[in-house]
């Protein structure tokens, strides 16, 4: 006998900075859980996330996904209530598994996981530990730190170190300065997609980023800007964490900073990546390792920067809701490894129930 397909729950958007691409990552994902085996599998209901953190049930989620782009405040009711979580949009109590397509804060970082789990629901990715240390840079670097990870020189910074008024914090910049030297680049602790990040050459742009970063996160991290080459891996389960073959981005620009992550023609990617064997071993062993140093499980990218000169191969971050759009490394590691997009979803969906089966059954919690 036939099981009846699963309700699940897309939700996308969110009140973050990564709204756009959540958007464009939800279309691919909607259209991976609605091919092949999947179509039978499951009952897709999408829910959209607004800029103002307003929930918005499948009619409107539906029509800002056939757009691909934020809904405006005339795309949505003439009276949309005030902002932020107020309760659950029409068809949301009744999903039996979640899957979260939010970047960034209010999505990445703990929040929503926080909320199905007092719902008791599974859902696809970490949960609230995890989410929070892998989306908080300070936080995550100190917990690879703690793991004997290898990452480039670093220092944390609070926006409060920096005085109001336009100052200069001149003790700040010369420990800056001291222990990493130009170039160094800032950024903030809980932003992704490179919003906010600058590269800093001398002291004036060095100050200039610091008052940037700050005006988007209390906390920041400064980094010693290194000559390298930038892997990526994915990472997939939950109890047995899988790694996929590493690949490589390369792009023309200076750095790879926000245009060119997502405007076309400015990168492309190399899977697998063009480096020695040994190296893309290491790199995988440290993905699975990054990930259970912050307590990631389900999904995650893991970034490095490699020094071919050298040899080097440093930890640079840990991303543990990744961009899933037609461009984005997560799903092409993957489609490289043997894992084309609806199988990695249904794998995905699939490591969610199993993980709330695991604590159920004395697994204990994340």
């Amino acid at each position: 006998m036939t099981s009846p397909p699963t309700t699940l729950g897309l939700v996308f958007g969110g009140a973050s900075g990564e709204h756009a691409v959540s958007i464009l990552s939800a279309r691919t994902v909607r259209e991976a859980l609605q091919s092949g085996a999947n179509a039978t599998r499951y009952r897709v209901r999408c829910f959209y996330i607004d800029r103002w953190g307003r929930w918005w049930p499948p009619a409107v989620a539906g029509a800002v996904l056939e757009r691909g782009v934020p809904a405006q405040a005339a795309d949505l009711p003439s009276d949309p209530g005030p902002p932020g979580f107020r309760g659950f949009p029409e068809g949301a109590l009744e999903v039996e598994v979640w899957f979260p397509v939010l970047h960034g804060p209010n999505g990445e970082d703990g929040t929503i996981q926080g909320l199905f789990t007092l719902m008791g629901v599974p859902f696809v990715g970490s949960g609230v530990l995890g989410s929070a240390v892998g989306m908080d840079k300070q936080a995550m670097k100190a917990a690879f730190a703690a793991a004997g990870l290898p990452q480039v020189p670093y220092v944390c910074v609070e926006a409060g170190d920096l005085p109001a008024g336009g100052g200069a914090p001149t003790d700040l910049l010369e420990r800056l300065e001291s222990r990493l030297g130009y170039p160094c680049f800032v950024k903030p602790a809980n932003m992704g997609s490179s919003v906010g990040i600058s590269k800093a050459t001398d002291r004036a742009s060095l100050l200039a980023g610091l008052r940037a970063a700050a005006d988007l996160d209390p906390r920041l991290v400064v980094e010693k800007g290194v000559t390298a080459r930038e892997l990526e891996c994915g990472v997939l389960g939950s109890g047995e964490l899988r790694a996929s073959v590493v690949g490589e981005i390369r792009f023309s620009s200076d750095w790879y900073d926000y245009e060119t992550k997502y405007a076309e023609g400015l990168s492309h990617t190399v899977i697998p990546a063009d480096v020695p064997a040994t190296v893309s071993d290491s790199a995988r062993r440290m993905a699975v390792a990054a990930c259970r140093a912050v307590g990631a499980r389900g999904l995650a990218r893991v970034d490095f920067f490699y020094e071919e000169s050298g040899g080097a191969l440093w930890l640079n971050e840990i991303n543990t809701l990744p961009g899933f759009t037609r461009n984005s490394m997560y799903p092409m590691l993957w489609q490289a490894s043997g894992v084309p997009p609806a199988d990695l979803v249904h794998l995905l969906v699939q490591d969610a129930r199993e993980s709330v089966r695991a604590r159920a059954d004395g697994g204990g919690a994340e």
